[in-house]
């Protein structure tokens, strides 16, 4: 009798269903005399006695039935999930501060060059645009244009939203002018990855056959940034269904080695800011999709902890680990735009409301900062920059002291990040458009969202309840300091760190290789980003890292 499960399923995905037995020692498909599957056993470790398989045969069938069922009927990857992740107890959020208290800096001078106003940051050109020294509809001009003429060599735009920006940059000049100033971002141009919908706009993720996929409403942090003012001048490139720098565009550029990628997935986010073509740039990060691009270029970009900014609107990859961030000139600059974006927008249910407290005047002294001096010495490229970082805040008043990252075996957490973006492009995988991506490597999506398939789903929680005490422990380390230096990519910071939803910031703090920037991050407490913008500040204020220009950009 042929196996009601099917020969072709079980070759295929039989590690998923367990519907096998060693007889005699080789592995059968239960009732049958079928192939040896002894592949797909040892895959799952297991090992059924005839007796069990009987038994297990009613309620397997039941499982086939209720694949079928899932599969017939698919359901929005953007639909909220019913299991969120928020690992700390509900008493954390609860317990951040509240309060943003800025004042906008003195004694700004319009540049004598034009394009050196491309080079100021959001708070130094929000001066100037509330004192009506210089306009919006300048700005976005201004932005339109260096966008058009750098995008041959850097291919960082995806769609430039020109029609759009003139006429909010024309309202923002209105409404300056008439004395409604809506606060630091007002007339501020900016550009978004293009993963976020906005009205009207395709939103590509990077690929191809989504370029006509035109948007009917915007993402929650578009709206919020035209409520504030900003003018979004283009979408920005992102590799292929957030992975890496190369989409259907070709490979974004950075602008300090343009041969080179960008890095990704937030690849024309990271490159437009650092090339001087927009003061800043939304983007988002699963697994450092803004701190690795934002270390490759030489911005200042912040990650804030999962659950601090809505991501209605954006495209799902992994829903317990996607966060959307910053890329900016400064940490000041960061800080404005976060105070915009972040908080509840009662659609996406990861997202608790904390406080943000944030005071441009402050210092740092009495902070106390950890280092992972193990990871910055290992760091040898930028192990000279960054031992003068922790110099330069000890003498600046913080306690410095050495600390290392929690004992955890991370191997299982990859597993949870595939099976997530796998559930999220399952459709894909089956109706062939994945078979289109430019990107086919052993490595890329679609090899990815295929191997994904054996991951049974009773490992897949556990790895989640380790998950769960991984995040703990950085917890209990993090929370003893305001923040904890270390190199981006060295050591388990940047794994560790997002799996357990932390916050980090990376900023410039140097070169290397010549004339190619070199960067450190800050990682914190959970909601603990005031404390982490407030030391990156206060660095930034003695040090001109992050005002640095790309050659050939710089006009």
């Amino acid at each position: 009798m042929r196996n009601r499960i099917g020969s072709g399923w079980l070759g295929r995905l039989a590690p998923l269903l367990a519907v096998a037995v060693v007889v005699g020692g080789e592995l059968r498909a239960e009732g049958t005399n079928g192939p040896d599957h002894g592949a797909a056993l040892e895959w799952l470790g297991l090992r059924f006695t005839p007796a069990q398989v009987d038994q297990m045969a009613r309620p397997a069938r039941s499982l086939r039935e209720g694949l079928d069922v899932v599969r017939k009927n698919p359901v929005a990857p953007d639909r909220a999930q019913t299991l969120v992740f928020r690992p700390w107890a509900d008493s954390v959020p609860a317990a951040i501060a509240d309060g943003f208290r800025w004042e906008p800096p003195t004694g700004i001078q319009r540049p004598v060059k034009e394009s050196d106003l491309a080079w100021l940051g959001v708070a130094e050109l929000s001066a100037l645009l509330r004192s009506s020294v210089v306009t919006s509809e300048e700005l976005t001009r201004l932005a339109l244009g260096r966008l058009k003429q750098a995008d041959p060599k850097l291919h960082c735009v995806v769609n430039l939203t020109e029609e759009r920006a003139l006429a909010a940059a024309k309202r923002a000049d209105e409404e300056i002018r008439a004395g409604k100033w809506r606060g630091p971002l007002h007339g501020i141009p900016y550009g978004a990855k293009d993963l976020l919908d906005v009205r009207g706009v395709p939103t590509t993720w990077g690929v191809a056959v989504r370029s006509n996929a035109v948007a009917g409403s915007d993402a929650t942090v578009i709206e919020r940034l035209d409520a504030a003012g900003a003018v979004l001048v283009a979408k920005l490139s992102l590799g292929e269904l957030a992975m890496g720098d190369v989409w259907f565009g070709g490979k974004t550029r950075n602008p300090w080695a343009p041969a080179e990628g960008s890095s990704g997935s937030s690849a024309g986010s990271a490159s437009a800011v650092a090339a001087g073509l927009v003061p800043f740039a939304i983007g988002s990060e699963t697994l450092g999709s803004i701190v690795s691009p934002s270390t490759v270029c030489g911005v200042t970009g912040l990650r804030p902890t999962f659950g601090r900014v809505p991501r209605t609107g954006a495209m799902t990859l992994c829903a317990s680990l996607d966060k959307l961030g910053v890329l900016a000139r400064s940490a000041e600059d960061a800080a404005l735009v976060f105070e915009v974006i972040r908080g509840p927008d009662g659609r996406d249910h990861s997202v608790v409301k904390a406080g943000f407290e944030w005071d441009n005047r402050t210092g740092i002294s009495g902070m106390r900062v950890g280092v992972l001096k193990a990871d910055l010495q290992e760091d040898k490229a930028g192990r000279t920059n960054h031992e003068a970082v922790v110099e330069w805040l000890r003498k600046a008043g913080a306690v410095i002291e050495d600390v290392a990252l929690p004992k955890y075996e991370g191997g299982a957490l990859g597993m949870i990040l595939m099976a997530e973006a796998s559930a999220s492009f399952e459709s894909w995988v089956r109706d062939g458009r994945a078979e289109g991506l430019v990107q086919q490597e052993k490595g890329s999506w679609p090899n990815q969202f295929r191997a994904a398939r054996l991951i049974p789903a009773v490992e897949y929680l556990e790895a989640n309840r380790g998950r769960g005490e991984l995040a703990e422990a950085m917890e209990a380390m993090l929370v003893k300091y305001d923040a904890v230096l270390a190199p981006a990519w060295v050591g388990e910071t940047l794994g560790f760190s997002n799996f357990s939803g932390h916050p980090c910031l990376v900023l410039p703090d140097g070169a290397k290789e010549g004339s190619k920037p070199a960067t450190v991050c800050l990682i914190g407490r959970w909601f603990g980003e005031s404390a982490l913008l407030r030391v990156a500040r206060a660095y930034q204020a003695g040090s001109n890292w992050h005002r640095a220009r790309p050659p050939g950009f710089g006009e």
